[in-house]
């Protein structure tokens, strides 16, 4: 039989643990991929429209976990390169080669580039904080043009509204008392430095990115090691098995792009409701 030698469980590790799990109540996780998933804990019950729980203990002890989240993000992305991209196929290749293209037309235009287009990303209804699976996307603003470029401005915009869904969904959560200023952002969307900037400059949160290859993997493994008794608790795995990571602050000379943003961003939810309450 294989023995595993695990290292010692030291003093500084659990006081590690000790003083993050202090701070927990102002961060939170977000599972980029196909589609977003957000998780955060409260020492106490904190429901909230358009979330999942709060479930009690479902990951440590003496914590409420609360879950929501946005049905299509990946997956609409990989929509609008189908949509509008005159063929292309939403391969890898595809999306860097957009990627690169967008930044190269932000470094001529500015913060102002692709300002008129404007997108409610609920192609796939919207899972939070709305709680409609029956809602729509919306684009607003859209050329008589089918270049490349074009499609490059309309992508670049499809991000800049999956990141106001992720700050109406922190709004929200706000309202139900939660205080959050730290974004741990892991899964495909780390691969997209497009994303990786929004969701810090449009929130407004300190965003961390794991150096693992693949953190949602680790967690899994951190939660094996506590089944088979490798640790006795998820507080000694976690600070044992973790990754180093990379943070992003804010950029403070976008606050005002990005709150104007949000604010056509809430005019468009608004607009919506309108039109379909019209007989």
């Amino acid at each position: 039989t294989m023995q595993l030698e695990v290292p010692p469980i030291s003093a500084s590790w659990r006081s590690s643990f000790a003083g993050a799990s202090a701070k927990l109540e102002r961060q939170l996780a977000l599972i980029g991929g196909t589609s977003s998933c957000i998780v955060a804990f409260s020492k106490d019950m904190k429901p909230g429209f358009g979330m999942w729980g709060p479930y009690f203990e479902a990951v440590l002890p003496g914590l409420w976990l609360i879950e929501g989240g946005q049905s299509a993000t990946g997956a609409l992305l990989d929509h609008i390169v189908r949509l509008h991209g005159g063929g292309l196929p939403p391969t890898t290749e595809t999306h860097a080669k957009i990627i690169e293209r967008v930044q190269e037309m932000r470094a001529v235009h500015g913060a102002d580039f692709a300002q008129r287009l404007h997108v409610l990303p609920d192609f796939h209804g919207n899972r939070s904080p709305l709680a409609d699976p029956h809602a729509l996307g919306v684009i607003s603003g859209l050329p008589l043009d089918s270049s490349f470029d074009a499609l490059c401005r309309l992508y670049w915009r499809t991000c800049v509204a999956i990141a106001l869904g992720i700050r109406h969904i922190l709004e929200m959560m706000k309202e139900a008392g939660y205080e959050l200023d730290t974004l741990h952002v892991t899964g495909g969307h780390v691969r997209n430095p497009l994303l990786m900037e929004l969701y810090c400059d449009v929130t407004g949160c300190r965003v961390v990115a794991p150096q693992a290859p693949d953190a949602v993997l680790l967690g899994t493994a951190m939660t094996a090691a506590v089944a088979g008794e490798l640790y006795p608790d998820l507080a000694s795995a976690g600070p044992a098995m973790s990754s180093a990571g990379t943070e992003r602050l804010p950029d403070p000379a976008l606050r005002r792009i990005y709150d104007r943003d949000y604010r056509r961003f809430l005019a468009l939810y608004r607009h919506r409701e309108e039109l379909e309450a019209m007989e």
